[in-house]
């Protein structure tokens, strides 16, 4: 049901007041999304999706739903070939489910998945973008390696574009003037995102840059305002953009960076192995950019009668406080030698924790996996 009745709230934060609108929207905001600070500078709001499976657990029954309510959106007969593209971190996931969930319903074979990574590979990227407002401002988006898929990039004449929110309309508008200089027939953009907070500024923004019709679909529309507090403390925000090294000796598997056709991954040996027992509550947690095989490998379990919950660490800082309720800091596991968070996963009665990694084990911190007695995976 869509509900078109007007709602407004504000929230204080430590950086200020946030003044929300909602105008449209298909399920009570307090199911889509809550609020939060972020530790950066730029930017001291952040919006907290409560079905996107990041920052907040979320059974992996609602996440499918979400990706099968905004697959709906996106019209069947978009002219191809489709590029679908999932914004990292926070949209790799939902970006990945909304494609699977589209080219399921089509039945298409000239659809193409990449999401963007913030990771060096040998290979020089096919192009970068910059997202000003974010704690890790540089994307690469990588050219397939199989030859029929970079052609199929290159030829794209739709880009499907998903993000887990808008508010200006400036990552989308980055990304299409730089995905110029590779995918120059594009003749359509729809852009895709749980909750559109701009009023209407990101569709233009976007329309403008790619010089071609766009459509953004979403589950909530409505409107923001953010009153900075000039007494505020000044927030530090730590280094989190990484080191720039190829990752290509480490990360061997294509989990979709490097362009993807379908699912590419069915997790039944891992399950098995689990041997998680009917009932039993357990979390499989992702780390970073690694999300589609551990919601997988959720789901799976929840299909077996586990009681099982989704979401994955992150190099986003947000102060505890509103819809992030506690917090844990760490080393990440790709060799950065940045900070990670885990939100929101502590006191939260689980039997069984499964820490999925792409890099080998050695590379989780301990720290993490002590704190949350957890199995560890590599897939």
């Amino acid at each position: 049901m869509v509900n078109t009745k007007i709602e407004i709230s504000t929230l204080s934060l430590p950086a200020g007041d946030l003044e929300i609108a909602v105008n449209r929207s298909c399920a009570p905001l307090e199911a889509l999304c809550g609020f939060a600070a972020r530790l950066n500078p730029k930017r001291g709001f952040l919006f907290v999706s409560k079905v996107l499976g990041r920052h907040i657990p979320v059974r992996p029954s609602v996440m499918r739903r979400t990706y099968r309510d905004l697959s709906a959106m996106v019209a069947d007969d978009l002219p191809g070939p489709v590029l679908f593209v999932g914004m990292a971190e926070t949209a790799i996931c939902m970006g990945t489910g909304v494609f699977d969930e589209w080219v399921r319903r089509t039945g298409r074979h000239d659809a193409l998945f990449v999401h963007t990574t913030r990771y060096a590979f040998d290979a020089a990227p096919a192009f970068a973008f910059r997202e000003e407002h974010s704690h890790a401002t540089g994307h690469n988006v990588c050219v397939p390696v199989d030859p029929r898929d970079a052609d199929l990039m290159r030829s794209a004449r739709t880009l499907v574009l998903v993000d887990d929110e808008a508010s200006t309309g400036k990552t989308f508008g980055n990304f299409v003037r730089a995905a110029g200089s590779f995918c120059v027939d594009v003749e359509r953009l729809v852009c895709v995102v749980l909750t559109d907070w701009s009023g209407g500024r990101a569709k233009t923004a976007a329309a403008v840059a790619a010089g071609v019709p766009a459509d953004l679909v979403s589950l909530l529309e409505g409107e923001y305002r953010f009153e900075r507090n000039p007494d505020a403390p000044t927030v530090k925000m730590p280094n989190l953009e990484g080191d720039g090294r190829s990752r290509s000796a480490v990360l061997r598997t294509n989990y979709g960076r490097f362009g993807i056709r379908k699912d590419p991954c069915t997790p039944a040996e891992i399950a098995d192995n689990l041997a998680l027992r009917t009932g039993e509550r357990a979390l499989v947690l992702g780390t970073g950019e690694f999300v589609w095989a551990p919601f997988r490998l959720a789901e799976l379990l929840e299909a077996r009668g586990v009681d099982a919950w989704c979401q994955a660490t992150t190099r986003s800082p947000i102060m505890v406080g509103h819809a992030i309720a506690n917090a844990l800091t760490f080393r990440d596991n790709y060799g950065d030698g940045i900070q990670n968070y885990l939100y929101n996963a502590i006191g939260c009665g689980y039997d069984r924790v499964v820490l999925c990694l792409e890099t080998p084990a050695h590379s989780a911190d301990p720290e993490l996996a002590a704190a949350l007695s957890a199995d560890i995976v590599c897939f």
